[in-house]
């Protein structure tokens, strides 16, 4: 992997949406940063805080003093899409790779840079539903992930196992398509894959292993009615508004 060059810029970037994170941050991006370390790539990572009322973006702007790789992104409400799609359009990496602060799968980093690589696929995405993955999450979250993807199939065509979660891509292939989403949120990364897959790019899925370190943030019923929504939202711009 460290024969693929980069002039004046990084290999990957790690864009991570937080939201009132204080507990977790810094012991988790330390860590990360470890294991990076162990990488021989050029690499940065982008804590892409929004909302907070916490602490953290105190102990991002620490870690940012800390660790000369790390970059601070700010955005003013709680929106995870809506963070997550400018972390990865702020991006100075030719590969992207989208994680979360309660999983940092470093193992997944490897494997998915490897092939976007070697074997020139477009994106990989980190199912936890396809064959070999492991989801230890609460029976409730899993199947929310079910009734979703499953709605994802019926109304939008997706073809894949799973949308959300754990991805890395070339962001010279997928910029176009993150400028072209029209939803943010909780649907943000199921809109990106899906307009990826309908523009026929070289999608793989690869199992990952899923252990919750900590209480969802926001409660999982609270986040209903919006991602009904967006969906909608979702449905008639894909279906309908060939513009969007």
């Amino acid at each position: 992997m460290s024969d693929v060059e980069v002039k004046g810029g990084y290999h990957f970037s790690v864009v991570i949406p937080v939201y009132n994170e204080e507990a977790l941050l810094e012991t988790a991006i330390t860590d990360l940063v470890a294991h990076l370390e162990e990488i021989p790539l050029v690499w940065e990572v982008i804590i892409a805080e929004n909302g907070s009322t916490d602490r953290t973006p105190e102990i991002a702007r620490q870690l940012v003093k800390k660790f000369r790789n790390v970059r601070y992104l700010h955005v003013d409400e709680p929106n995870y899409g809506k963070a997550l799609k400018q972390g990865i359009l702020e991006a100075r990496g030719i590969y992207v790779i989208c994680d979360e602060i309660d999983i940092i799968d470093v193992d997944f980093y490897k494997e998915s840079l490897k092939l976007l690589m070697e074997e020139d696929w477009d994106m990989i995405i980190g199912s936890k539903l396809v064959g070999g993955a492991q989801d230890k999450r609460p029976w409730i979250r899993h199947l929310a992930t079910r009734v979703i993807n499953f709605l994802l199939k019926i109304l939008l065509g997706f073809k894949g196992s799973d949308t959300h979660g754990l991805k890395a891509f070339k962001k010279s292939a997928l910029i176009d398509i993150v400028n072209a989403c029209v939803v943010d949120k909780d649907l943000f990364a199921s809109e990106m894959v899906i307009r990826a897959e309908r523009a026929g790019l070289k999608i793989k899925e690869i199992p990952v292993t899923i252990i919750e370190k900590r209480k969802p943030q926001i409660h999982l019923f609270k986040r209903v009615p919006n991602v009904l929504k967006n969906l909608w939202k979702l449905f008639w711009a894909i279906r309908f508004n060939k513009k969007a």
